[in-house]
């Protein structure tokens, strides 16, 4: 058994309150390998609007943008990670990983405590 880990964090503290989760770690990722709302909200199977409604909410709750966007142009616009993105993203997935070794850990010595519990084929 490998249990999977998905959590989110919140802070209902502030005035707004504010969480952060997997499909929004997902989508700032997807902007950080695509520069592109429009073409990280199609990897991800949601739409432009949801997409930027996530992006939104999470750039109002923090001092400094996860995320700027530029409009039009000669080229195009475009949508940047920003470093504080990028270490949001970093912290976030650090957490998941230190989180699931925790819970994995926890859950072999559970199971194994577990009296009539069939022994796993070797």
């Amino acid at each position: 058994m490998k249990p999977e880990i998905r959590f989110h964090i919140r802070d209902s503290e502030q005035r707004t309150p504010w969480w952060i989760g997997p499909g929004k770690v997902a989508l700032l990722e997807a902007i950080g390998e695509t520069g592109s709302i429009t073409s990280s909200a199609k990897k991800l199977g949601m739409s432009y609007r949801r997409a930027w409604l996530l992006i939104e909410e999470t750039n109002s709750c923090l001092v400094r943008p996860a995320v700027t966007t530029a409009t039009g142009g000669q080229h195009g616009g475009g949508t940047t990670l920003t470093p504080v993105g990028a270490e949001l993203v970093r912290r976030y997935r650090a957490l998941e990983r230190r989180t699931a070794v925790a819970v994995n850990r926890d859950l072999k010595t559970l199971l194994r405590a577990i009296p009539g519990r069939p022994a796993k084929a070797k």
